[in-house]
């Protein structure tokens, strides 16, 4: 009898492990399918997105640059994405395409702005443009419609205002259409700025470049890329070390200011580029 009990005992662990598997296998088939990055999906999803509706894609640009001693090297392409994901889940027929992580960043030899500090990755503005006329040619191959750029570091707007021009006149007469985001970047150097000031902080703490409105941007983000420990060394560093602000009173609080701003602002402009209803 114990032994009919035990082999019942097992059969049903077996079965409760083999059903667990089956709906762990479920779920995450299910996430890969509503996810909006084209990392994440497989062919046959994005043409099944395609085929219902979701015809419009955003070119995330972000880069590989020093940002002080506190922060990763990753920001921008983190903050990029993460912020497209945001964008596209809120406009509801949106994918988004890998991060450009390679972007203009200063001369190479000799070395001027970033490419000062070790880590920073430079090329070409001609071999950047091309990269993103490639891409958004092959996106627009597939059946996108609507090709979105946006850049999360202000060094290249102009390249990217001037791909997007680029693009359509070379889609004149077709259905296809470039946007260049431009509300995605200024968010963060208008309505962002305001609501930190209106916070009673100085220029000085907020910065240009890895001060507090940067730095507080990342810990709303992903705090993981920040160093809270070398604040202190990266205020009295300065513009030597990198960093263009103070960012000792940095907060993810003060970053959900900026987060709120880009997100709200770009989607906003995104429907008015492509004539796209609010979802409510």
């Amino acid at each position: 009898m114990h032994l009919i009990a035990n082999e019942m005992a097992a059969g049903k662990s077996i079965l409760t492990r083999l059903l667990a598997c089956v709906l762990c296998a479920f779920s995450l088939g299910a996430a890969a399918q509503t996810s909006v990055f084209l990392d994440d999906l497989t062919t046959a999803e994005v043409s099944s997105a395609l085929a219902g509706g979701r015809t419009t894609v955003i070119i995330p640009v972000g880069g590989t640059e020093q940002s002080g001693p506190h922060m990763a090297l990753g920001k921008h392409n983190t903050r990029a994405r993460i912020l497209s994901g945001r964008i596209a889940t809120g406009l509801g027929n949106a994918l988004v395409a890998p991060v450009l992580s390679y972007v203009p960043d200063g001369n190479v030899n000799p070395p001027t702005e970033h490419m000062r500090f070790a880590g920073t990755i430079s090329i070409p503005e001609a071999a950047f443009k091309s990269v993103l006329t490639g891409a958004a040619n092959s996106l627009r191959q597939h059946g996108f419609t609507h090709i979105v750029l946006l850049g999360d570091h202000g060094g290249y707007q102009k390249a990217l205002k001037e791909v997007a021009a680029g693009l359509n006149r070379q889609w004149a007469g077709t259905p296809a259409r470039a946007h260049y985001l431009g509300e995605y970047y200024s968010a963060t150097q208008t309505t962002y700025l305001q609501a930190l000031k209106a916070r009673g902080l100085s220029d000085a703490q907020i910065g240009t470049h890895a001060g507090l409105a940067d730095t507080s941007l990342q810990l709303a983000l992903e705090p993981g890329m920040v160093r809270p420990g070398k604040l202190a060394a990266a205020a009295a560093g300065g513009r030597a070390g990198g960093t263009y602000g103070d960012p000792r009173a940095s907060s993810a609080e003060l970053g959900q200011l900026g987060v709120d701003a880009i997100v709200s602002q770009s989607s906003a402009a995104v429907r008015r580029a492509t004539g796209m209803a609010e979802i409510r």
